[in-house]
């Protein structure tokens, strides 16, 4: 497998049948963990891109899938575009530090709406001890599962990302991020 003469195409072919050999043996767990799950999750995506149609945003904030409209409530299109310019991801729990920029991006959305009330919304959204901005994301799953299958939808929604970090060697802690897992590529803005 190391030999340097082979091609991409030649150790992709190797790949492939010794992976075949070990689905074989029943021996997934030995495939999965010679890949891991890091890369497994890059492949996914990657085979996923292929399927996966842009997000078009219009100027009037307006969103579609293909020809397919999105059709969102001025607060749940802020929130979305929130988390849009958070590929790294946002916990529920820090929303208050993106308070002015929800507001901000609401206020775009609801032009029309009294500013004291997009405040009012926000402050609803951004307040840990609140369920609004749970409400918000299940109502965009919603949206999305409504125009599409689940699994395409996993892309285009707020979701959950856990990650594990290590201080130290006696503390634990996890962060709990929601993010967009749409290729940031694939949202075109009118």
């Amino acid at each position: 497998m190391n030999d340097p003469l082979l091609s991409p195409e030649e150790i992709a072919l190797q790949m492939k049948q010794m992976a075949e050999r070990l689905q074989a043996m029943g021996r997934r767990d030995l495939l999965l963990r010679a890949l891991g799950v890091p890369l497994l999750e890059e492949l996914r995506l990657e085979a996923a891109k292929s399927r996966l149609q842009p997000l078009l945003i219009t100027r009037d904030y307006r969103f579609f899938v293909g020809q397919r409209e999105v059709e969102l409530q001025p607060v749940h299109k802020a929130v979305y575009m929130l988390f849009l310019a958070h590929p790294e991801g946002i916990e529920f729990k820090r929303l208050a530090d993106y308070r002015k920029e929800l507001v901000g991006l609401y206020m775009k959305t609801a032009r029309w709406m009294d500013k004291q009330k997009i405040e009012e919304s926000v402050d609803h959204l951004v307040n840990p001890l609140d369920n609004a901005i749970n409400e918000k994301c299940s109502r965009i799953k919603k949206v999305f599962l409504d125009i599409m299958d689940e699994y395409m939808a996993s892309y285009y929604i707020i979701s959950g990302h856990t990650q594990k970090h290590f201080a130290g060697s006696t503390r634990i802690w996890y962060e709990r991020l929601k993010v967009i897992t749409l290729p940031r590529e694939l949202v075109v803005w009118e």
